[in-house]
């Protein structure tokens, strides 16, 4: 009765195949053909039509403007097909006459709309394996797909997919007839197998109509078909933009890559390692923060950035990414460093006290402050070691000023990065520095308890969003993931070097992070290739249920739910696991 039980999406009401009965499926068959198009491949974008806003947004950055550009594609192809499957120059050629369009030639159009398909297609993989795998076996393999692309066009996206291994491509503009009318009849007539089998994701087109020209057919589930069926996860009412839609494209490209969803008992939707954790449930937040944060940089024109130890470690590097910048910097500080060095009279040491340290007062007094006491001291009350406390941080000033020297800051103001904080940082830092401090941070804790310490701070979450959001539920587990490889900062030596304290995480622990980082760069290279900067929208509600789905798919990384969520500074450790 005391067990705990997560909602965790699955399958289990869904009939579906998997890659073993597909495969044994295939043995009896003479000649397999597989659609292309959500099958083989599939797009990083929700919708098919989202590829006319790319082709849209393109062709506005080269000055040429086509009102209505993506209602008059999609009209134009509606219209060329109702009869016959039409190429795509005939598409545009058709909607050049109609809509009286002389800004670019047809050819130029469809070229351009071709370049960007194929630059956000990416192979379903275990799909591609299987059509490998027959082909190796000596089985006759064909792709039969609707398209206004040209034969030559279709396999220059599946080689850019990595697919070279078939006997050959049937393509409806080729016969100017598609699927649902002549396509497979054709296709027959030309292999002349004996038993026939297609496979693809369109229950009409590529089942139905198969089966009538005597082919049976085996459905494989497309990426948005799964997504549908789990009641699209909490997405629905987050794709409104382009940026949502690309969003839940690479989402989807990424967990539902693969049709085959039924190959346990359970069913579960999961994730496998740590870069998936990362590229899936972090990612899109962390994304839109560090565009946030660069629009603040430019808005208050700060050109001393400083992103803080040990949060800023990644996000410094996603930030120079975006803007080429060689000018920001890893700042070395932490919490316990910042109060080490900034304790100047009783009214620190009481802010310091507030802040409840779980451990005893000689534990205290060391990992906070740096000071060593004899067990047998009967001092009770951190404000009785007020004078080795006070000297103990004049020197810890001291050093750390050496080091800020080092750094040769501009004499003007300065972004002061902090992932989820209240300012004790910024306000202690703010004694050592003569440049003023704007803070910029993701998320501000106990803002009013902070009133009256003249911080200038901006934060990603204002008051009103973090009371209405569920970011407090997960920030720690957030913070866990962005953290640097090295350990924390305790204060600077002499010569203003670092002085660090005892590394606690293990080497599995170190490893786990960096790979849900790589898998945080990815989604950042990909989603500023795939959107154009026109398109960019921050939608915080659709990040949130992107990282809220942690706590609802299956998470099958070990070395990820073994982790500890420390937090040094109060001396509390938290196991992951408890933390989902």
């Amino acid at each position: 009765m005391c067990d705990t039980h997560r909602v965790v999406y699955d399958f289990q009401n869904v009939e579906g195949i998997t890659q073993k009965e597909l495969m044994r499926r295939t043995e009896q068959y003479d000649a397999v053909s597989f659609d292309l198009f959500d099958t083989l491949i599939m797009r990083q974008v929700l919708f098919p039509s989202d590829v006319f806003e790319l082709v849209d947004d393109r062709l506005r950055q080269h000055g040429i403007v086509i009102e209505d550009f993506p209602a008059r594609r999609m009209a134009s192809e509606k219209e060329l097909s109702g009869e016959r499957a039409p190429k795509l120059t005939e598409i545009y050629s058709y909607m050049r006459s109609t809509y009286q369009l002389a800004e670019i030639e047809p050819e130029q159009l469809a070229m351009l709309e071709w370049e960007i398909d194929c630059g956000i297609v990416v192979p379903r993989k275990d799909v591609c394996r299987l059509l490998s795998n027959l082909t190796a076996c000596g089985k006759k393999v064909y792709v039969v797909s609707d398209s206004y692309y040209n034969k030559e066009q279709i396999m220059g996206i599946m080689k850019k997919c990595g697919i070279t291994q078939y006997t050959d491509v049937f393509v409806s503009c080729e016969y100017e007839t598609g699927k649902t009318q002549m396509l497979f009849q054709k296709y027959k007539e030309e292999t002349r197998a004996g038993q026939y089998l297609h496979i693809g994701d369109d229950a009409a087109a590529d089942v139905e109509y198969a089966q009538k020209n005597g082919i049976d057919a085996c459905r494989l589930y497309s990426g948005i078909d799964l997504l549908e069926l789990v009641g699209y996860m909490g997405l629905w009412d987050y794709m409104g933009s382009l940026s949502d839609r690309i969003r839940i494209g690479m989402f989807l490209s990424h967990v539902f890559n693969s049709p085959f969803q039924f190959e346990t008992g359970q069913r579960r939707i999961g994730v496998n390692t740590a870069y998936d954790i990362g590229y899936v449930f972090f990612a899109p937040m962390i994304c839109d923060f560090v565009l946030w944060f660069r629009n603040r940089v430019e808005e208050y024109r700060l050109n001393n950035i400083l992103f803080c130890a040990r949060d800023g470690y990644l996000i410094k590097q996603l930030y120079d990414e975006l803007c080429n910048s060689v000018s920001s910097l890893y700042f070395l500080t932490s919490r316990t460093a910042a109060i080490r060095s900034g304790m100047e009279n009783e009214e620190d040491i009481r802010y310091v006290e507030e802040m409840k340290f779980s451990g005893s007062l000689s534990e205290q007094l060391e990992k906070r402050f740096g000071i060593c006491v004899d067990g047998a001291d009967d001092r009770v009350e951190l404000l009785d070691y007020k004078e080795e406390i006070l000297n103990r941080s004049a020197v810890c000033r001291k050093n750390y000023r050496i080091y800020i020297d080092k750094l040769e800051l501009r004499e003007e103001d300065a972004a002061f990065f902090d992932f989820v904080a209240k300012g004790t940082t910024q306000m202690y830092m703010g004694r050592l520095m003569p440049q003023h401090l704007k803070g910029i941070y993701f998320l501000r804790l106990d803002e009013e308890q902070m009133h009256g310490k003249n911080l200038d701070i901006v934060s990603f979450y204002s008051d009103l969003e973090r009371n209405a959001s569920a970011i407090f539920q997960d920030y720690y587990i957030l913070e866990t993931m962005l953290t640097a490889p090295m350990p924390s900062i305790r204060e600077f030596d002499e010569k203003g070097n670092p002085v660090y304290g005892r590394e606690t995480r293990k080497a599995g622990d170190i490893r786990c992070f960096q790979e849900a980082q790589e898998g945080i760069r990815e989604y950042f290279r990909e989603y500023l290739k795939l959107c154009p900067i026109s398109g960019r929208k921050m939608d915080k509600k659709q990040d949130e249920v992107f990282l809220s789905m942690i706590h609802k798919v299956e998470v099958r990384d070990d070395d990820f739910l073994s982790l500890k969520v420390e937090d040094s500074f109060f001396n509390r450790m938290t196991d992951m696991a408890d933390m989902l």
